[in-house]
């Protein structure tokens, strides 16, 4: 087990950065307000999770101006997607690892 454990990356172990990755798998590009919505997060605590990301260099951050308003986008890096499933591929060994020793 402690194998599989190894594999686990800890940039993803809150509830919050999984969902953030999760989000930006399957979208393209994200805008930081709904990813506060669909997450339910506060602004704060979205943007200290998008924070860390961004240091990983999981994710690439974009600011532009649409109107006269400012706008974030967000998208995972190839880095971040790689990372992101070897870090999925890793947690269905360890359940699949589990479940063979029940």
């Amino acid at each position: 087990m402690k194998k599989y454990l190894e594999n686990i990356n800890k940039a993803f172990e809150s509830r919050a950065r999984l969902g953030i990755m999760s989000v930006l798998m399957v979208e393209d590009r994200v805008d930081f307000n709904t990813l506060k919505e669909t997450l339910q997060l506060t602004d704060g605590n979205l943007a200290s999770h998008l924070r860390a990301l961004e240091d990983a260099e999981y994710l690439r951050v974009e600011k532009q101006f649409v109107g006269r308003k400012p706008q974030t986008t967000y998208q995972a890096t190839e880095a971040g997607r790689e990372a992101f499933k070897n870090h999925l591929d890793a947690l269905e060994q360890l359940i699949l690892s589990n479940r063979q020793n029940e």
